[in-house]
């Protein structure tokens, strides 16, 4: 018995050890490890309080929604019971500011209020915090449906694009775990085999302050 609890155990470790490496090189697919496909299916852990107050962002909804935002894989980095902020950035951080905000809507484009988005991304180096909650972190969305995180402008690393990854959810949803791009790194972009166009955000060149500001806007399918 013991002999099998080991073989499962280290079986189990050799595949994220392999899951972590492939995150750098390419794409991975997650029916490769059903175990860990499950865990990222399920709802995420923070209990729906209702809309956050406004944000006063005025931020006008599209003139059509999609059926739901393309999904694409959580990769081996995600932490789970992140802290509930709005402003990620780090002291003495060299990454250039960037304001990344956007609305969460229905597939008819109503907004949904109360719901969760939970971000992560790598630093200015291209390094991820595996230990903490650095550039980590969740928040509610408005009655508008609106969210708002001040954050950096994460980096690439080895044969990734630039990216945010993202989980959203609504009280009355499915839950959403996509990334989204930059729309200016195309030969970067070009490159990584899990970039797609419809993920890329809008994005502002800074302004006098320096900081860039990104949008983008998640719809979610029902439940």
């Amino acid at each position: 018995m013991r002999s099998r609890r080991l073989t499962r155990l280290v079986t189990r470790r050799r595949a994220l050890t392999g899951l972590a490496a492939a995150a750098v090189g390419g794409a991975v697919s997650l029916a490769a490890l059903p175990w860990l496909a499950g865990a990222r299916s399920r709802s995420l852990d923070y209990p729906f309080t209702g809309p956050a107050p406004d944000r006063g962002l005025g931020l006008s909804p599209p003139l059509a929604c999609t059926p739901g935002t393309r999904r694409q894989t959580a990769g081996p980095f995600y932490t789970p019971g992140t802290p509930r902020r709005a402003n990620l950035r780090e002291p003495g951080t060299a990454g250039e500011p960037l304001v990344f905000e956007g609305l969460v809507l229905t597939p008819d484009c109503r907004p949904l209020a109360g719901a969760v988005i939970d971000i992560w991304h790598c630093d200015e180096r291209g390094r991820y915090d595996n230990q903490g909650f650095r550039y980590r972190g969740h928040q509610f969305t408005d009655a508008s449906g609106a969210f708002r995180f001040e954050t950096i402008r994460s980096k690439r690393y080895g044969g990734r694009t630039a990216h945010i990854h993202v989980m959203v959810q609504g009280e009355a949803t499915r839950l959403l775990t996509t990334q989204v791009y930059y729309p200016d790194l195309e030969a970067a972009n070009a490159r990584d085999s899990i970039f797609r166009d419809d993920l890329v955000m809008r994005l502002g060149r800074p302004a006098a302050d320096g900081v860039w500001r990104g949008r983008f806007d998640f719809v979610l399918a029902p439940a």
